[in-house]
């Protein structure tokens, strides 16, 4: 790709609750928005209907579209996990004539949108070694858990898509070992996902309550009732008005800080772990504390492996628009 001629493409960041297209020009990793609109996913047949509308509106010659996706992306194919939608890259393509369409997994995408952020786009919880490079790791904490890989080829990050938040959650100690029976009861199968996402949260206050034979207070259930739940117990937590809502939030960030700790150990992310999603920049104080990075670096004789490898919190919550963007305009050439 040359640099210095602008690619305009399209990209996509489609989620369960919202739908964001835009059309940007790339220079290398420099991206220029040119429009971007947003919609409710929920009420759009399909991603086709979506794009539909978008075009009619911003009527531009594009180059390549991409778009990233919560689901497994086969052969370019994915069902969405939070959609009745079935999307297919060819169908896209040979619909609104733009050669080539890629699908990518929603993690995968984050990880691609690193190359465009800048070094305020992060807060660095954990400086690492003076010299880290190698792989990297991205887990993010949202609606879902989500998680990629990034393999370092010795001159760039390589990313890659997982569905490692969907292996078995593994308690660490006594309580963790009570939250796991509670939730094997609700559940077929308990995953780290289970605890690590906006309904884990919930499921984590849940099992709180039950264990310490507490109702929920009536200013905390109509919250949760008339609003988001887990934002309720966050805003509880934070502001200090619960104690078992910061019993829950605590908790959660020490299950955060250790399975950010599998991944890290698993891609041998030398170069640094990222902490991307919806959740991570609005709890941040907290993940300031002990408790995310002892959890993280407690892995036996692996701990001083861990404690060189960068920790940072993705703040820009664009990176999963520009990840897409990236890799729509690598694709023309095949540079990815």
């Amino acid at each position: 790709m040359n640099e210095s001629t602008p690619t305009r493409v399209l990209a996509g960041d489609i989620g369960g609750t919202k739908t964001r297209l835009a059309i940007f020009d790339v220079r290398g990793n420099q991206l220029e928005a040119r429009a971007e609109e947003t919609y409710p996913s929920q009420e759009h047949a399909s991603l086709r209907a979506i794009i539909a509308a978008f075009l009619k509106q911003h009527d531009e010659p594009l180059e390549a579209a991409c778009f990233g996706i919560a689901g497994p992306v086969q052969k370019n194919t994915v069902k969405t996990t939070n959609l009745p939608w079935h999307i297919n890259a060819a169908e896209l393509s040979e619909r609104f004539s733009i050669k080539p369409v890629s699908l990518l997994n929603d993690l995968e995408a984050n990880a691609w949108g690193i190359r465009a952020l800048q070094a305020d786009d992060f807060f660095e919880l954990h400086p690492g070694a003076e010299d880290a490079d190698g792989n990297a790791a991205v887990i993010a904490a949202g609606t879902g858990l989500g998680e990629a890989g990034m393999y370092f080829d010795g001159a760039s990050f390589r990313p890659f898509s997982t569905e490692g938040g969907h292996v078995d959650f593994s308690p660490a100690d006594d309580q963790q070992i009570e939250l796991l029976r509670f939730l094997g009861e609700k559940y077929r199968h308990v995953s780290w996902e289970r605890v690590l996402a906006g309904p884990g949260l919930v499921n984590i206050h849940d099992f709180l309550r039950h264990q310490h034979g507490v109702d929920v207070p009536a200013w905390l259930a109509d919250e949760m009732r008339n609003g988001d739940p887990a934002a309720a117990i966050s805003r509880a937590a934070q502001s200090n008005k619960d104690e078992i809502c910061e019993e829950a939030l605590k908790l959660f960030v020490r299950l955060y800080g250790a399975e950010a700790g599998n991944l890290a150990l698993k891609h041998m992310a030398t170069g640094g772990l990222y902490i991307g999603g919806g959740i991570a920049p609005k709890i941040l104080d907290w993940l300031k504390r002990d408790d995310f990075l002892q959890a993280f670096f407690a892995k036996g004789r692996m701990r001083p492996l861990l404690e060189k490898m960068p920790v940072r919190v993705i703040l820009n919550e664009r990176t999963a628009l520009y990840g897409p963007a990236v890799y729509a305009a690598l694709s023309i050439n095949n540079e990815k």
